[in-house]
């Protein structure tokens, strides 16, 4: 199996979890050190689950915007995809149009995602 079927299917439990708002679950896909970096800054592992726990955020829905490019080497995956996606964040509707890029490590033979970056499209 290569490498970028493997993280593909990682990373589709990894949406599943995220439109389920399942804390534990999106938490299992992250490496301790994970953050996310967007146009307002970077946001840590802990704060994004602590924002799902609340109900703070909510995902909706999430859909690829044509094919992802990949850069495999080694241990690691960059991924790097457009997308659309819906939601609640502090209980107001949002809509999202964004290109996204997540790198995923093979830590003790398990994919993790180790950073991601969104910027709108």
């Amino acid at each position: 199996m290569s490498v970028e079927t493997e993280v593909q299917a990682v990373a589709e439990a990894f949406g599943r979890a995220l439109l389920a708002n399942d804390p534990p679950a999106i938490a299992d896909h992250f490496t301790d050190d994970w953050v996310y970096v967007g146009p307002d800054g970077k946001v840590a592992k802990a704060d994004l689950i602590e924002w799902i726990a609340s109900g703070r955020l909510a995902h909706l829905t999430m859909e690829a915007v044509g094919p992802e490019h990949t850069v495999a080497t080694g241990d690691a995956l960059l991924v790097t995809c457009r997308r659309t996606s819906t939601g609640t964040w502090e209980g107001e509707p949002y809509t999202a149009d964004e290109w996204i890029t997540d790198l995923w490590v093979r830590s003790d033979g398990t994919w993790k995602c180790a950073f991601s970056q969104k910027t709108p499209a």
